[in-house]
Formats: C-alpha cells, structure tokens, sequence
C-alpha cells in the first residue's frame, strides 16, 4: 500500500503542486490545469479545513497522513456471466454495483474507529472514476456445474483505537457457508494472534467463535460471501469485496 500510495502522491505532486515533506503534505495553489476546470486543488482532492487540515502562511494545505485513513466501510457482493471472462467479472462488479469506480486492492486491516455503513448509504457515496479502495475476493471458471465461491471476511476488536483485520478467501466445491465461514475464521484468527489470545488453530469455527467471546478483546466477526454454479460453457465470476469510504 505505500508503494500506491507513494505513487499517487508523485502525481499529485506533477500536476496539481503536492509538495512531500516528511510528517505532512502541503497543497500549494497553482493555476494550471485546476483553474482551466474551473476547480480549487483543494475540490480536486475534497478536502475541508478541519483539525488535520490547517492552511499554511503561504496559502496552501497542511494534509495529515490521518486524510489517508478510511473513515467508513461497506461490504458488497456480485456475481456475472458472459463468454468473455473480463466481461463476465464486468459483469460482476455492476452486480456488486461498484463498477463505476477506479478500484485498489489493498491488504487487509480494518481501520480503527472505521464506520461500518450499509451497502445502499455507502454507493451513493462513491464518485464516478473515483480511485477505490476496496479488499477484493474473486472467482472464476468457465467449467459447466462447477461450484464457485469467493468471500471477505472480519474480525473487529473490542477497542475501537486498534485495528481490526479483513480476509479474502475463494474456493471451488465450497458451499457459501463454508467459504463464509472459512473467511470469517481466517480474520478473526489473525486478529486473536495480535491481541494475544490463546486458540488452536485445529479447532471448529464454532469453537474457535466461543473462545474470542470469553477472551472479550473481539466485538464481533463477519462476512460477505457470494456463490452460484456455472449453468454453461460461459465464464461466470463471483466476487466480494469490503469498500473503504473516506
């Protein structure tokens, strides 16, 4: 992720005048591209004066690396056929309805204090070619009768200042439960060892679920998990993904 990150700095920096200092970024103003659009850089980027962004003596925007924290999230599902396997994942994505976006697959933590909103509040705040950030699962296959899954799980703690994680699990010949399931197990397995709780990692899910709820450092796990049979020789994907909103 630094590495994107680093990336899309450099290019805001070539066009629209994003100077990189080492603790913050500063937007200084400038009247190229910005003005023929008739937009401000600071539009450009949908920033506010807040407490982390403070105007600086020469103009321009004091931009804390906390800009770069998810504040809200939603989690999504979709599922597409077609002969084309880049149609068909199209296809999938318009399902899911995040198909309009520019997406980023990033890795996997749930951002402390991150908003968990419903799918139908967090579309209607995405943009059009937007860059996304999104944990993505996916399937594929074109073979007829063939059992696709793919999920998104996660594992909240209890402590809203700490992070929780997201995991990505496809399968094939796995029911929606057991991919579910398995997902859901894999973030809450991840999170347990960071938060130093003592489990076999053998156990059932059940088990497992039972454990981090006695131990009270997990608030809750989750997941998001979309599955179909491929009817015919077309490729037909499946995907889920948990969508970071800023």
């Amino acid at each position: 992720m630094h590495w994107k990150l680093g990336n899309i700095l450099w290019l805001l920096n070539r066009n629209i005048g994003i100077k990189v200092g080492p603790v913050n970024r500063c937007l200084n103003k400038r009247t190229g591209d910005a003005e023929m659009q008739n937009i401000t850089a600071e539009e450009f980027l949908g920033l506010s004066e807040t407490k982390n962004h403070q105007r600086t003596s020469t103009g321009g925007l004091t931009i804390s690396m906390y800009d770069f924290v998810p504040k809200k999230i939603f989690f999504t599902k979709g599922v597409g056929t077609h002969r084309d396997e880049l149609h068909s994942f199209e296809r999938a994505l318009r399902d899911a309805g995040i198909e309009k976006c520019n997406l980023v697959q990033v890795s996997s933590i749930f951002p402390p204090g991150c908003k968990n909103i419903s799918k139908v509040q967090g579309l209607k705040e995405l943009v059009p070619g937007a860059i996304t950030y999104c944990v993505m699962s996916r399937c594929c296959s074109n073979e007829p009768k063939r059992l696709l899954a793919a999920s998104v799980g996660c594992a909240i703690p209890t402590d809203k200042s700490s992070y929780g994680y997201i995991s990505e699990h496809h399968a094939f010949g796995q029911t929606e439960k057991q991919t579910g399931d398995y997902a859901e197990d894999l973030a809450a397995a991840m999170l347990a060892s960071t938060l130093g709780i003592d489990f076999n990692v053998d156990e059932s899910w059940d088990e497992k679920k039972e454990i981090f709820k006695i131990s009270g450092k997990i608030v809750r796990t989750r997941n998001v998990t979309q599955s179909t049979i491929v009817k015919d020789d077309r490729y037909t994907t499946v995907i889920a993904a948990a969508v970071f909103v800023f």
